[in-house]
C-alpha cells in the first residue's frame, strides 16, 4: 500500500506545505489580535492555501519534465516523475483534479467569509491570479519560473496576498501595518525558493532555467540568502515594536542561534548534495519563526 501512493507523496513534498500554512496562521494570528477570528475560516484558508501549495510543486514538475530540467537532477531531490513511477499523462490529470479542488475550497471558504458580491468578485480574481501563477512558473511558452521571477511571486503570494488576504477575510478590514509581518513571512519562504535554486544552480544553468542564482551566481546567492532572512527578522522586530509592546512579540527571537548556523552553513557548501539538508532545515526555520511569532500576536 505504501509504495502504491510513495510516488505521489514524494511529488506533493507534504514538507513545502508548512509555507502555505505559516503564512496562514500569520493572517489569522493578527486578525485575532484585531479581535476578529473564526474558526472555520482559517481551516477552509488553510486547505485551500494547501492546494495551491500542491498545484504549483505539481505544475513545476510537470513543467521542467516538458523540458528537460530535472532530468539528471536526482542528487538535488527525487519525484515520482524522474523516478519512472508515474507517468507525465497522469500527472497532468493529477494537475486537473487540483485545480477543481483548489476552486472548490476557495468558493466554499469565499461563500463563508465573504459580506458582499464586490469582496466575492475580488478574492475570485485573486484566487485565479493564484491557480495561473502556480501553473505558468514552469509552464509554457514563456514561464516566469525560468526568467528569474520565481522569487517574485513567491513574495506577493507566500506573503503579501496569504498574510494579508486572510488577515481581511476575518476582519473586513485592510491594514496596512500588517504589510510588514506579511512581507517578512513572504521572505521567509523566498528564502526556501532561494536554497532550492542555489542546490540546483548547475543544473538549471546547464538546462537554460535562469533563475535568479543562476543569473547572479552562487556568490552573490548566498549574500542574497542572508539578506533575505536579516530583512524578514528586521521587519517581524519592526512591527512589534510598533504594534505589540510586549516581551512576548521578542519570542521568534529566539531562533536566532539557528539563523546563524543556517548562514554559516550556507556559505560553506559546495555540492547539490550538502545543500539538500539546508532545503529542510529553512523550511524548519520558516515555520518555527512564524509560529513563534504568531504566539507572540496571540499572548500580546
Amino acid at each position: 500500500m505504501f509504495n502504491k501512493y510513495y510516488p505521489w507523496m514524494i511529488s506533493l513534498r507534504p514538507k513545502t506545505l508548512v509555507l502555505s500554512l505559516s503564512a496562514i496562521l500569520m493572517g489569522n494570528a493578527l486578525a485575532y489580535w484585531q479581535q476578529s477570528f473564526d474558526l472555520s475560516i482559517m481551516l477552509l484558508s488553510i486547505i485551500t492555501a494547501s492546494l495551491l501549495q500542491i498545484l504549483s510543486n505539481l505544475a513545476n514538475d510537470y513543467g521542467d519534465a516538458v523540458k528537460g530540467s530535472d532530468q539528471q537532477n536526482l542528487l538535488g531531490h527525487k519525484r515520482g516523475l524522474q523516478l519512472g513511477l508515474i507517468t507525465l499523462e497522469q500527472l497532468k490529470i493529477a494537475l486537473w483534479i487540483t485545480v477543481i479542488l483548489c476552486i472548490m475550497s476557495g468558493l466554499v471558504l469565499l461563500v463563508l467569509a465573504c459580506n458582499n458580491y464586490q469582496q466575492l468578485l475580488i478574492f475570485v480574481l485573486l484566487g485565479l491570479g493564484a491557480i495561473i501563477a502556480a501553473i505558468t512558473y514552469t509552464i509554457g511558452k514563456k514561464p516566469y519560473g525560468y526568467i528569474g521571477l520565481g522569487d517574485l511571486s513567491v513574495l506577493i503570494f507566500f506573503g503579501l496576498v496569504a498574510v494579508i488576504g486572510s488577515d481581511y477575510l476575518q476582519t473586513k478590514v485592510l491594514s496596512a501595518s500588517i504589510a510588514l509581518p506579511a512581507i517578512a513571512s513572504g521572505l521567509l519562504a523566498v528564502g526556501v525558493l532561494n536554497i532550492n535554486n542555489l542546490r540546483d544552480y548547475d543544473s538549471d544553468k546547464q538546462n537554460h532555467k535562469r533563475t535568479l542564482i543562476v543569473l547572479i551566481g552562487k556568490t552573490y546567492g548566498c549574500c542574497y540568502h542572508f539578506l533575505l532572512l536579516m530583512v524578514s527578522l528586521s521587519l517581524f522586530a519592526l512591527f512589534a515594536y510598533q504594534n505589540l509592546h510586549t516581551y512576548y512579540s521578542g519570542l521568534f527571537l529566539l531562533t536566532l542561534p539557528l539563523y546563524i548556523k543556517h548562514i554559516y552553513l550556507v556559505f560553506k557548501f559546495k555540492t547539490a548534495k550538502e545543500a539538500a539538508p539546508l532545503l529542510i532545515q529553512m523550511v524548519k526555520l520558516a515555520l518555527l519563526t512564524n509560529l513563534l511569532y504568531c504566539l507572540g500576536i496571540i499572548l500580546s
